[in-house]
């Protein structure tokens, strides 16, 4: 499973900090935790930060990559930012991401082209996210097509099905697993499917026993990865397990470790 670190966000506040006053050593430090816990990529996210968006995500760039060649997930909602922070990077990229709307998908399919760079593609248009699995699906489809239109190769395609919390859509997850089992079959390859794992339990109380159930069961229904906190080893371990149980790793007595030891 792809393991994207959350951490490098300008919405925890020692990373806005650091942002915005260029305190290298701690995005370093919080770079290397999420590595060394396991995480194959980290998100990049300014946040709220003060100053000019391009201007920080570029610092934040530049930063991260002097401690990592993992790849970079660039987090932002502007194109024109996006756009200067994949020509910065020297990681291999992941663009976090577009919505399922056919301007998004076009501009962003090509950009992904252009740039050799992976993408994850939500299923919310202009109506906002669908209230059930049909929506999901039909999302699904369209962001395929236009990829494959663009000339992406389909498995650089993630499609985020788009988990709510849990106390405001009890209904989600279910519609969130089936939307990936059914969108499985629309193409062979079939795309990968992703969520941001800590949306499922946002304003919950059982925070951490949430995203670790969620996240197994999301597995088993096809999940191919998540943007989720690396540093947290109960739901590394979940995560472990349920692709041991999904025949997906290789059992021996000390397999969370040896998972962990072949990042």
């Amino acid at each position: 499973m792809l393991v994207i670190g959350e951490r490098i966000n300008g919405m925890f506040r020692n990373v806005r900090r650091a942002i915005e006053n260029k305190d290298k050593a701690i995005i370093h430090q919080v770079a290397e935790r999420q590595i060394e816990a396991g995480a194959d990529a980290l998100d990049i996210n300014v946040g709220p930060t003060r100053g000019k968006a391009t201007d920080n995500m570029l610092w934040l760039i530049e930063t991260v990559q002097e401690v990592t060649d993992k790849t970079l997930c660039i987090d932002t909602p502007k194109f024109d930012v996006m756009q200067e922070a994949l020509r910065a990077c020297e990681n291999p990229r992941l663009i976090n991401s577009t919505k399922a709307t056919e301007e998004e998908l076009e501009k962003y399919t090509a950009l992904a082209v252009e740039t050799n760079s992976r993408l994850i593609a939500l299923t919310i248009d202009a109506r906002g996210v669908p209230a059930d699995v049909d929506g999901r699906v039909a999302m699904g489809a369209t962001i395929v097509t236009k990829a494959m239109e663009a000339g992406m190769g389909i498995p650089d395609l993630y499609i985020d099905p788009v988990i709510l919390p849990v106390n405001v859509a009890p209904k989600g997850p279910e519609h969130v697993m089936e939307a990936i089992r059914q969108l499985k079959l629309l193409s062979d390859p079939p795309p990968k499917f992703l969520i941001g794992l800590s949306n499922v339990s946002q304003s919950c109380r059982e925070t951490h026993l949430i995203n670790r159930i969620f996240l197994a069961m999301a597995i088993s229904a096809g999940l191919d990865g998540a943007i989720m906190d690396a540093t947290d080893r109960d739901l590394m371990e979940a995560a472990i397990t349920a692709e041991l149980l999904m025949e997906k790793q290789i059992y021996c007595d000390d397999y969370v470790s040896a998972y962990l030891r072949s990042r």
